[in-house]
């Protein structure tokens, strides 16, 4: 097997779909683009798949997925510094969990919030 990026993409699950796009389109100040794949309606976030960087979406699939807030724990880059979205969290219908944190030296910061459907997620950046 072949090392590389330790994750390959990732999908985060929501009950309304148009109002977690809201939500995630507000907190990054950017468009979604968005398609319909099977039974999921999915909102991309913005990376550069021609340099090989790693995406992911949300999802609207009811019948696969569930929002929740206790299973696994994605953290979203918010270079260059995570306080900028995580000032936008509550304003666009998400709480902040945890206020912006040191991880460790050299490891930057991260944040904890629950998005708009009831998620938890991380937010990380190094300044």
């Amino acid at each position: 097997m072949q090392l590389g990026n330790a994750l390959n993409w990732f999908e985060i699950p929501v009950s309304d779909f148009d109002r977690a796009k809201k939500f995630y389109e507000t907190i990054f100040s950017y468009q979604m683009p968005e398609n319909i794949m099977g039974p999921a309606r999915m909102g991309f976030f913005l990376y550069d798949m021609p340099a090989g960087k790693v995406g992911g979406a949300i999802v609207h699939n009811p019948g696969f997925y569930s929002p929740s807030d206790n299973g696994s724990l994605i953290y979203l880059n918010c270079q260059p510094d995570l306080q900028i979205v995580l000032d936008k969290v509550t304003a666009a219908g998400g709480s902040v969990l945890m206020a912006k944190t040191p991880v460790a030296p050299d490891l930057g910061f991260w944040a904890l919030i629950k998005d708009s459907e009831g998620n938890r997620i991380a937010l990380h950046s190094m300044g």
